[in-house]
């Protein structure tokens, strides 16, 4: 299996190592109801094996409607990516959440991370731990991207990566048809058109 580049499809390292020295937020989405876009965001890391070494990819996530926002790749797993995703979900979209929920991961619970959570006004809320459950839609995005795409090819280069999950990403928020959404894609209940809003 290892000459053939052969893996099993089992889960792959924790990327959500706290540090004890981070304050952990409490989970504020128990009980719930997200009724709006922008009412809850959420984020989460995952990891992909490449032909040399492996690559880190974020994604900045719409609760309600599932669409993702922005997402990052990093060979590195410093917060400098996550918050990169962050700044440009809100730059590209002109808008922020009123929660953002993420894991325990230190990259969540670090400065520079909710420092720019606070900055905006955003509040903050954590998994529990060990509670996959409680970020549940992007757990699901993760586990459509590797079937769908990233377990069917190799990657030699980053860019290479990169231009597989661009195009992925398109097709999920503009093509991809979800059965919970009434059988539309996740932007067009993000950011719908005027016609759109006049039949709702």
């Amino acid at each position: 299996m290892k000459i053939m580049g052969i893996e099993a499809l089992v889960p792959k390292p924790s990327l959500s190592a706290p540090n004890k020295k981070h304050k952990v937020y409490p989970y504020l989405l128990r009980d719930l109801k997200v009724t709006e876009v922008d009412q809850v965001w959420c984020a989460d890391i995952t990891y992909i094996p490449m032909e040399k070494g492996h690559a880190y990819l974020v994604a900045i996530m719409d609760w309600k409607s599932r669409a993702v926002l922005s997402w990052e790749l990093s060979n590195t797993m410093d917060s400098s990516f996550c918050v990169r995703a962050l700044k440009h979900a809100m730059k590209a979209t002109g808008r922020k959440p009123k929660i953002f929920n993420t894991d325990q991961g230190s990259q969540f619970t670090g400065a520079d991370w909710i420092g720019e959570l606070k900055a905006n006004d955003i509040r903050i809320s954590m998994d529990g731990k060990g509670r996959w459950m409680d970020n549940v839609f992007i757990e699901r995005l993760w586990r459509s991207l590797k079937y769908e795409q990233i377990r069917l090819y190799s990657y030699a280069t980053v860019g290479e990566l990169r231009g597989q999950i661009a195009s992925w990403m398109n097709y999920y928020n503009h093509e991809r048809k979800h059965q919970h959404l009434d059988y539309t894609t996740p932007w067009a209940n993000y950011s719908p058109t005027q016609e759109q809003l006049e039949a709702a």
